[in-house]
């Protein structure tokens, strides 16, 4: 077996670097362009993410090496298996990202990535604490299983990661119309962290969107309907703990308070916004209302935040 590296190690500079020249570029034309406190508090998220993933990621790897030794085929070192790694990869990072969005659960570690109002490379570094509880490593199984070494697959896992940094950015419009048909792009990832209702559960892809347009979940941007960045319901605060956890709070007090086992177990579940007597909004209600007032993105606003952050479990969360 060879020895590979985890490639994110060594973008991680570049990752910082990149960062700050964007920074500066945007700065030259808007000094509101980047908000100091949010960068910050992007980067720190980022930090954190690095030392909780390198403390649970040998508890994952020996599990994933336990589940490969049940494989289906012996799958070989040879380059073309990492190609078909990578696709397949992307593949069940869809399937990931998008139960990331429809599930309460996932959604918890999932919305410190969509926290931020702003959309630039250091909201891609904003990162989850939480990955390793709500088990989102579940979601490669089945490349384990398949055959693909467990290696092999974190490793084409840390260049998919890499490949979605430079989507995260405002200065880059439109890529060649061909490339924004197969591939993910900043125009189509700036409508995946968008709060319009038009955009609302839409282009979860990680490389290729080609899985979004296959699955019905794509959404071109547009430009009489400019992207809002955020959750619905934003934190209103900067406050690292609060980010990284205010949802797993949201959760426990909804589970706590649920009448029954039905609307607890739904309580972490449903989609985002789902509650048990109908009083908040999923992403399905905010698209319906907005499109029965007729399908106008400036006719939705998103509710307002107090200057502090306010208990997630007593507002409507972003279900998108």
């Amino acid at each position: 077996m060879p020895r590979l590296p985890n490639p994110v190690d060594y973008a991680i500079p570049a990752f910082v670097l990149l960062v700050f020249a964007e920074m500066l570029y945007a700065w030259a034309k808007d000094r509101r362009a980047y908000c100091p406190k949010d960068t910050l508090t992007s980067l720190a998220l980022g930090l954190g993410s690095t030392i909780a993933g390198g403390i649970t990621a040998g508890i994952v790897y020996v599990m994933a090496m336990w589940l490969w030794q049940f494989r289906l085929f012996d799958i070989g070192w040879q380059w073309y298996w990492f190609v078909a790694a990578f696709v397949i990869d992307d593949l069940a990072y869809y399937v990931f990202h998008r139960s990331a969005h429809r599930v309460r659960w996932f959604w918890a570690s999932h919305v410190i990535h969509h926290s931020s109002q702003h959309y630039n490379l250091s909201t891609a570094l904003r990162q989850t604490w939480t990955g390793f509880i709500s088990l989102a490593f579940v979601f490669r199984i089945p490349l384990f299983l398949i055959g693909f070494h467990p290696a092999m697959v974190f490793f084409v896992a840390g260049l998919n990661l890499i490949y979605q940094f430079w989507i995260h950015t405002e200065v880059i419009d439109r890529m060649p119309r061909w490339f924004e048909a197969v591939m993910n792009t900043p125009s189509h990832h700036r409508v995946h962290h968008a709060t319009n209702p038009r955009y609302l559960d839409k282009n979860y892809a990680g490389v290729f969107i080609v899985w979004d347009r296959m699955f019905g979940t794509f959404e071109p941007e547009r430009a009489d309907d400019r992207p809002r960045y955020g959750i619905v319901k934003d934190l209103g605060s900067f406050n690292l703990i609060w980010a990284a956890f205010h949802e797993w709070v949201g959760i426990a007090k909804d589970v706590w308070k649920a009448p029954g086992i039905v609307a607890k177990w739904n309580y972490m579940a449903k989609p985002p916004g789902w509650s048990h007597d109908g009083s908040r909004d999923t992403s399905e209600i905010i698209k319906a209302r907005w499109q029965a007032r007729g399908e106008r993105g400036t006719e939705w606003k998103k509710p307002t935040s107090s200057s502090s952050a306010e208990d997630p479990g007593e507002a409507p969360q972003r279900a998108a």
